[in-house]
């Protein structure tokens, strides 16, 4: 777990800046130097692009990590690499020319409710191919151990270019036309910054040969097409369907509530980077002792992390939307359902790598589909009728059901769970912390308040975890820190 440990902390560390940026921006900026109407068009567009990515990428970039560990020989790699650069270009000029042979029928489809989505269908298109191809570049230096970069790319540089965007939407500088357009130009720029240190780490030799296991590797993407696809929908759909169904600054109150929540996330994003690729030769070493350890820490390590993160958002959501515009404020069901879903995605640990990179990677297409058809149905049946908090009840009761069915999966797969006798522990500290500390208001300045009770919430919720040593990775950096202090 040491190099896991080591490059998860930087990543989290990186996400968590990229988070702090993001949330200036989406609580703050968006919401005082935009209307809510180009507020919904931005998020709209960016969610439709993230549906469409794993179409894009063709799978490449979960294939490159599941089979470049099974090549040895440095003539072998180079080749499946390559294959793995030009595969996403096929599905990329496919979906172009269905886009401009169809295109009056998507945007008459598209634009039922909301005119203003008409003006920049190409721009989702475009943002969808940055979107696959940074993650094709992303995925070949964590297939070298090497993330960070990366995720500081992903993370953090898109949201600090929309900071400065924003800055000169507010000055004038700008209009919210070109502030949009110059958003997407900020992730073409990603994507050529993120090749050049990909390309850095190992430059792709431009020859071609036949290797072994082409069958299986188009098998295998072609599946995981689908399971991204799956995986994306349930990240972004919501906020289609609202943008579909309902006029679109609902998007905007509704994307303003699921970001907060999102960041219950980030230690789960940040453990993927690293993570996912050693997942990966565990199961191809067949090193199931090995496997089950990571799956029981990563699990309780993440439940730990994200569970105080919870306790963060939960107990000042209330002080939090006092400082934002009045016409956000109806998120506060939104954000307390989908924290809990975010906290079961923690408690799982790495078992969607465990899922995607083994042998039975064909039942996670089989659960996402259920998972992607579950949550359209449920958002047809509850977003018509309870607008943004339906489609956040539709969100929460998918999710669950999907989390569950993935352990038990896992568990009759693989004999292993995730859970230790102090994954009860945390729950119960977390449980009462809640109780302590969500009906304890102070008459303060709202800011004032949030950092009171966090100061409290962090003391309590750390002192017990430490003492208790009810994670041994988190007291190992607990005690890191305690060094650097010293």
């Amino acid at each position: 777990m040491g190099t896991i440990v080591s490059q998860s902390i930087k990543n989290t560390l990186t996400t968590y800046l990229g988070f702090v940026i993001g949330g200036i921006n989406v609580l703050f900026l968006f919401t005082n130097f935009m209307s809510d109407t180009y507020f919904g068009l931005v998020t709209f567009i960016f969610s439709t692009a993230n549906i469409m990515m794993p179409l894009m990428a063709f799978g490449a970039h979960n294939t490159m990590i599941k089979f470049y560990s099974s090549y040895k020989t440095r003539q072998s790699q180079n080749s499946f690499l390559l294959f793995m650069l030009i595969l996403p270009l096929f599905m990329v000029f496919s979906v172009g020319l269905l886009c401009h042979l169809f295109y009056n029928s998507i945007n008459g489809w598209l634009t039922e409710t909301n005119v203003i989505i008409g003006d920049y269908i190409w721009l989702i298109y475009i943002s969808a191919v940055a979107f696959a191809y940074f993650e094709v570049f992303y995925a070949w230096s964590k297939v070298h151990m090497q993330s960070v970069f990366g995720n500081f790319m992903k993370e953090l540089f898109h949201r600090v270019g929309t900071t400065l965007l924003l800055l000169l939407l507010y000055f004038k500088y700008i209009n919210v036309e070109e502030f949009i357009h110059a958003v997407v130009g900020v992730y073409i720029i990603r994507v050529f910054i993120m090749m050049i240190y990909a390309f850095n780490i190992k430059l792709p030799v431009l020859r071609l040969i036949r290797f072994k296991g082409t069958g299986a590797i188009l098998k295998y993407t072609s599946l995981i097409v689908i399971v991204g696809s799956v995986a994306n929908v349930i990240l972004e759909v919501d906020k289609f369907m609202l943008g579909y169904y309902i006029n679109i600054e609902n998007v905007a109150y509704y994307g303003v509530a699921i970001y907060i929540a999102s960041v219950i996330g980030v230690p789960l994003l940040a453990m993927e980077q690293i993570v996912n690729p050693i997942t990966a030769k565990l199961l191809n070493d067949k090193n199931t002792e090995e496997l089950e350890s990571l799956y029981k820490k990563s699990s309780l390590s993440l439940f730990v992390v994200s569970g105080l993160i919870f306790l963060l958002i939960v107990l000042n959501i209330n002080e939090l939307y006092q400082l934002i515009p009045e016409k956000y404020n109806g998120g506060l069901l939104i954000v307390i359902l989908i924290s809990i879903s975010k906290l079961s995605d923690n408690l799982l640990g790495n078992n969607n790598a465990i899922i995607f990179n083994s042998d039975y990677y064909f039942m996670a297409l089989l659960l996402g589909v259920f998972l992607m058809v579950s949550m359209v149905f449920l958002n047809v049946i509850f977003i018509p009728k309870y607008g943004i908090e339906g489609a956040a009840y539709a969100t929460f009761i998918a999710v669950l059901v999907y989390n569950i069915s993935k352990i038990c999966f896992v568990s009759y797969s693989f004999k292993m769970m995730p859970f230790t006798i102090n994954t009860i522990k945390v729950f119960v500290l977390i449980s009462i912390c809640f109780g302590v500390f969500y009906f304890w208001d102070f008459p303060f300045h709202p800011i004032v308040n949030i950092g009171l009770k966090s100061v409290m919430a962090c003391f309590t919720y750390v002192y017990f975890v430490y003492n208790f040593n009810l994670s041994s990775d988190v007291s190992l950096f607990v005690n890191k820190i305690f060094g650097y202090l010293k």
